[in-house]
């Protein structure tokens, strides 16, 4: 599964933004790949992300493989976009 969204300023609501959205990745058992821009990396891996670059404005696409895609998908998509964090 993949949905493309546009990131909005996360920084502006998490205090560790990057340390966050890890955290929120490795709660599912699914593999999670976020990529934009021709860079693909592990939405569970920390150094990845921060190598990646996010950024307010950008847009990137979420996917998923596994058992809980959807709500993977879903989650990653929402604490992206809406500077919420998912009900799990």
């Amino acid at each position: 599964m993949t949905q493309t969204v546009e990131v909005a300023d996360i920084e502006k609501t998490h205090k560790n933004a990057i340390a966050e959205l890890v955290q929120t990745a490795c709660k599912f058992e699914s593999h999670i790949e976020i990529e934009s821009e021709g860079k693909n990396i592990n939405a569970k891996s920390l150094m990845g992300i921060m190598a990646f670059g996010l950024k307010k404005g950008m847009e990137v696409s979420i996917s998923a493989k596994g058992t809980d895609e959807k709500a993977s998908v879903d989650c990653i998509s929402q604490f992206l976009t809406s500077n919420a964090e998912c009900a799990m």
